[in-house]
């Protein structure tokens, strides 16, 4: 289910999941800088909003940074 903002571009939850979904995932860091959000709505989005499209949010620490990735379906 992906929506496409007036002007024909992936909405941000679009770009974050593009995100999640590469083979190393992507750190907060990585997440903010690609939506211009803050840290607590990037959060917000992948607690909730992702969750409630069906997908399954995972992280883990690898050289002291979290990775948030996402389970392929």
């Amino acid at each position: 289910m992906s929506k496409k903002t007036p002007n024909n571009q992936p909405s941000k939850l679009d770009q974050l999941l593009a995100q999640l979904r590469r083979p190393g995932g992507a750190s907060l860091a990585e997440l903010m800088k690609v939506t211009g959000w803050q840290q607590h709505s990037v959060r917000g989005a992948l607690a909730g909003s992702l969750k409630k499209r069906g997908h399954q949010i995972s992280s883990e620490v690898t050289d002291g940074v979290r990775r948030y990735h996402v389970a392929a379906q």
